[in-house]
């Protein structure tokens, strides 16, 4: 077993730490207050192929493994959690699913506009009755004379306002083939096809999320993804591959705010009670040990999940164990560096408040802690 990272690991990993460091740390807390998504970011994204990381040059990408995918946003995360959802949904879903069930037509149509960035990508499943379970959308599928008429609602889709390129989940009326979801990919502009509500969120405020109305959606065989009605088990091969990706946010996250406790506490030795000789242990120096090893054991975590990913072995299990460590390790690192900095921590100029308001996202997010102690429990229990 090789801890080491290749060269071209490191070196994709320092590319991107230099761009946040230069370009998304010094104006992410502003587009956060303001709730914009930040274009100007995505720009960045453009310059150094981050829209197209996973996916062969012969689409346009990048032709990166999945270690190099999670350092990544292991990265972004640390600067800007909502930046690192735009690289995450845009790569682990809506291209990947086209990757993985697309015919070859599709995939030379709208990967390489996808890898370069000039659409950004949205992967429509979620409803406002159907979120874990995906199995129970409401938004229908008729294919009449050729054409598949959809019509429904989806909720909580990232990107869905500045996306150029939507996957969209609907069920086929008479469900009479596997489960009867069926994945259609299409355009921005597509008539039938409108932004609803754009989200106030609690955190992830620079990230797009948007309400979707299907209203007599038209679209033609050529856009069904994969084979009409089996697309379900097309979307949990997807979300499996996005909890690797995601979980790299998650870490970034917590590193994110175990660096600033390191940072404050350095800063107030004497307030803290931290001797000259180093003798002894404070709170905040427990605290700040405990999430130093929490971070670096979800870190491997992660990278074991990749690593199966990319020698083609099963990696399910591993993918939701990592999803687990991590999103509840961002969430308690962000509360107990907060409990560090007392009153400081309250105010918005603190970076902190960010990361904390931005981790609860990663225990819901493509798939919840609870949905994923549920799939790890099966894998124990089965024969």
């Amino acid at each position: 077993m090789d801890f080491n990272l290749r060269p071209d690991q490191l070196e994709i990993q320092r590319k991107v730490r230099e761009f946040c460091e230069r370009e998304v740390m010094p104006r992410c807390q502003e587009y956060d207050r303001k709730e914009t998504f930040s274009w100007e970011f995505v720009e960045g994204l453009k310059r150094l192929g981050l829209l197209g990381i996973l996916f062969p040059k012969e689409y346009g990408g990048q032709g990166f493994d999945n270690t190099a995918y999670c350092l990544i946003l292991e990265e972004l995360g640390r600067a800007d959690a909502s930046l690192a959802l735009t690289v995450e949904s845009h790569n682990s879903l809506c291209s990947n699913h086209i990757f993985l069930a697309g015919d070859e037509t599709q995939k030379r149509k709208y990967l390489p506009r996808l890898a370069r960035g000039e659409s950004l990508g949205a992967w429509a499943l979620t409803e406002p009755e159907a979120g874990s379970d995906a199995s129970s959308i409401k938004t229908t599928a008729v294919l009449e004379g050729g054409t598949w008429i959809l019509n429904g609602s989806k909720t909580f889709t990232t990107q869905g306002s500045v996306a150029g390129v939507y996957v969209i989940f609907a069920k086929n009326a008479d469900a009479s083939h596997g489960n009867g979801l069926t994945a259609f990919v299409c355009e921005k502009g597509a008539p039938g096809l409108d932004v609803g509500k754009v989200e106030k969120k609690m955190g992830i405020r620079s990230s797009d999320t948007a309400q979707l109305h299907l209203s007599g959606l038209r679209l033609s065989q050529d856009h069904v993804v994969g084979r009409p009605g089996r697309a379900f088990r097309d979307a949990m091969r997807v979300l499996d591959g996005g909890r690797v990706g995601i979980s790299g946010v998650a870490i970034g996250i917590a590193r994110g705010a175990l660096e600033e406790g390191i940072r404050w506490v350095k800063a107030r030795k004497e307030e803290f009670g931290i001797r000259p000789d180093n003798v002894g242990l404070t709170a905040a120096q427990k605290v700040l040990a405990d999430l130093a090893a929490e971070v670096d054991a979800a870190r491997l975590m992660m990278f074991r999940a990749a690593d199966l990913m990319d020698r083609g072995e099963k990696f399910s299990k591993e993918a939701s164990m990592s999803k687990l460590l991590s999103g509840d390790l961002a969430m308690k690192a962000t509360t107990q560096v907060l409990d560090i900095f007392g009153p400081h921590g309250a105010s918005m100029d603190c970076p902190v408040q960010r990361y904390f308001r931005d981790a609860k996202l990663y225990q819901i997010g493509e798939g919840s802690s609870q949905i994923q102690e549920l799939i790890i429990s099966r894998y124990l229990l089965a024969d």
